[in-house]
């Protein structure tokens, strides 16, 4: 049996993450390598087999994959040097700049016989399994639609996530997640359109802000919204169904399921006078009226991303994050664009 024997190409905040966290999975970190003095030092520092170069990393014979953990402008460049030296590569997301950039390096793995795969993380993330759960399960009835919200207070993004020569900017850097877990909850269904609006906020050449609307063939709506300068924060997802209505908060999972109680459904129609004026739909409802349930309890494990790749290398598996899912999110990605440059919808599939 074949151990993973990986080598960290990047030796910033994910390089150090993935080099700390890997190993959980009982993957070897064999080396790490950065051109950057200072964070070759934190290398050394901290025990790790340092190269000062990608070439020479990728020269190491007891090394059989990377992760790619560069600014996402590099990705392309790095994967065909490593395929070249026959190891698996593994990219963070996003695994490339576009679909042209993707089908390239596809190309050159398969050439190379080595495996290639992106590092979606976000598949494993609580909140998001709780969503699908509901979505498989039926458990809220026929869903219409399901908003995905990410707001932050913190405002301006750092390093070079801000330059657009680098892929800066919160599509690359969140939208990548938010929309590939929408396809996750929802594999099957297709997207019939997309609109998005998208713009530059606090900073002048990278998007900080968008809106996207993507109108999915069984007749669930998904809403994405991603700010990093909103400061009253709304839920992290809100599930509308004709059974209920799910809120989760937060990555960690607060919040409960709603349904129409007993109450509410024998109160007779009559209109309410309300601040705004008479009302009869939306007058407050009256205690009792609706009644909530605690959202599912989800088990997830991250490290299942790398004991993946493992059974991949040994023959056991399929790798989970598949070069045709990554290829259609960026896709989306570049409609995304195109939607809010000429500010009409896309049709899609």
């Amino acid at each position: 049996m074949m151990k993973v024997k990986l080598g960290v190409i990047g030796f910033g905040g994910m390089g150090k993450w993935h080099a700390q966290n890997a190993p959980r999975a009982g993957v070897e970190i064999v080396a790490v390598c950065d051109i950057e003095e200072k964070k070759q030092m934190e290398a050394i520092e901290m025990g790790y087999k340092l190269y000062k170069t990608a070439e020479e990393l990728l020269a190491d014979p007891e090394i059989n994959t990377v992760i790619l953990t560069i600014p996402n402008h590099l990705h392309k460049e790095m994967c065909l040097l490593s395929a070249k030296a026959g190891k698996h590569v593994i990219t963070e997301k996003p695994a490339a700049l576009n679909v042209e950039e993707l089908n390239e390096m596809d190309n050159a793995c398969k050439e190379a016989g080595v495996f290639f795969t992106c590092h979606q993380n976000r598949r494993w993330d609580r909140d998001m399994l709780t969503v699908k759960k509901a979505y498989e399960e039926g458990m809220l009835g026929n869903i219409f639609t399901i908003e995905s919200k990410l707001h932050s207070g913190n405002g301006y993004m750092h390093e070079w996530h801000i330059y657009k020569k680098f892929g800066g900017g919160m599509i690359y850097d969140w939208g990548v997640h938010l929309i590939d877990q929408i396809l996750f909850i929802m594999p099957n269904a297709k997207v019939k359109s997309i609109y998005a609006d998208v713009k530059n906020v606090l900073h002048e050449e990278v998007d900080d802000y968008f809106k996207i609307m993507m109108k999915m063939d069984n007749g669930i709506t998904a809403h994405i919204e991603l700010s990093t300068y909103i400061l009253d924060y709304q839920p992290r997802w809100l599930v509308g169904a004709d059974k209920g209505t799910m809120i989760v908060k937060t990555f960690a999972c607060d919040g409960d399921i709603y349904r129409t109680g007993k109450m509410l459904e024998k109160l007779p129609p009559q209109i309410t006078e309300t601040e705004a004026g008479p009302t009869r739909q939306f007058a407050p409802v009256p205690p009792g009226g609706i009644v909530t349930e605690p959202l599912p309890v989800i088990h997830s494990d991250w490290t299942d991303f790398y004991k993946n790749i493992d059974d991949v290398i040994n023959g056991r598996a399929e790798v989970l994050i598949k070069i045709p899912e990554v290829r259609r999110v960026l896709s989306l990605m570049e409609a995304v664009r195109k939607s809010s440059e000429i500010g009409e919808a896309i049709l899609f599939e």
